[in-house]
């Protein structure tokens, strides 16, 4: 006989906290983004040849995944805050003693996110420290 396993339930300031959490690490990571976009320019004012060109190309690349990345998770989380915010005020007595499904898929998309930010910063590091 097959068990399902259930969701893990949680109280919505939990998931309301985490929320606020992930909105500003990812807005930290426009911010940086920005910034790395400042720095390939540099790069690309000084240098021309081929090999500096292609990893230029390369992380022009990547930060618009990001970016788009970026934008799509911060739209999943807020449309996700959307819908508790709509519970909360629909039902609005008792729902600090109301427990929600854990949103465990959001919270994972988010940590690969930040593995690979931390990966392509990596990277993105070791391309200027040989060019800059």
């Amino acid at each position: 006989m097959e068990t399902t396993k259930q969701s893990p339930k949680v109280h919505i300031d939990d998931l309301h906290f985490e929320h606020t959490a992930w909105v500003k690490e990812l807005a930290f990571y426009k911010e940086e983004l920005q910034f790395f976009r400042a720095r390939l320019e540099e790069v690309a004012m000084r240098y021309t040849s081929a090999e500096v060109l292609k990893g230029i190309e390369h992380f022009q690349n990547q930060f618009y995944i990001q970016s788009n990345h970026l934008d799509t998770l911060l739209h999943d989380i807020n449309a996700h805050e959307s819908n508790i915010a709509e519970y909360a005020e629909e039902h609005p007595i008792a729902v600090d003693h109301v427990l929600f499904t854990d949103h465990k898929p959001l919270r994972e998309r988010v940590e690969i996110h930040r593995d690979l930010w931390s990966s392509m910063k990596k990277e993105y590091q070791s391309y200027l420290a040989k060019w800059l």
